[in-house]
């Protein structure tokens, strides 16, 4: 086995100062070729750059996942998305740009959903939800094997720009909240 993938994974909030988020960009860039060469028609190559990932920290939360000091995954934990699920009561955390190196190790992807969950529940709020565009069933089955389900649909989401684009809304109902005596 590789020493990198021995390396326990550690989770670490993004800042302003992490090379200027480059790294962040390099990472979806990359996942965005990875997609386009596989004939998925969802992220593109160039459609983040630095300044979306500033404002998604001042917004909410980027995380990366590290081994070592190598970034191998990364997403963006939003505590409301009035976009794509409307004006809700705040029981939901909102994952979005899910996105693990082309060489990180299998199972990268679970362990960076996974610590989003307890992130979420860890403020307190009982559901994880995130969307994925309809043309991509792949995606769709992997987050319903993680134990997502389907929520709903937003057949004409607004992309930047402009264009619209479908997508499947799911959620996934975390461990039960336990409150003090």
């Amino acid at each position: 086995m590789p020493e990198a993938s021995r390396t326990p994974l550690a989770f670490r909030p993004a800042t302003d100062s992490d090379a200027d988020l480059s790294a962040l960009v390099g990472l979806y860039d990359a996942a965005a070729r990875w997609m386009a060469e596989r004939g998925i028609d969802q992220w593109k190559p160039g459609q983040k750059d630095a300044a979306h990932f500033r404002t998604r920290l001042k917004e909410g939360e980027v995380w990366l996942a590290v081994r070592g000091e190598v970034l191998v995954g990364a997403w963006e934990l939003w505590w409301e998305d009035v976009e794509a699920w409307g004006v809700r009561a705040p029981d939901a955390g909102y994952v979005h740009r899910l996105m693990t190196a082309r060489d990180a190790p299998p199972g990268t992807g679970r362990a960076l959903l996974a610590e989003a969950e307890r992130r979420i529940a860890a403020r307190g709020r009982p559901l994880a939800r995130l969307d994925c565009v309809t043309s991509n069933p792949r995606l769709r089955t992997y987050y319903e094997a993680a134990g997502y389900e389907v929520a709903g649909a937003l057949p004409g989401k607004v992309a930047a720009d402009g264009s619209t684009y479908g997508v499947t809304l799911l959620q996934k109902r975390l461990g039960a909240s336990r409150k003090s005596p």
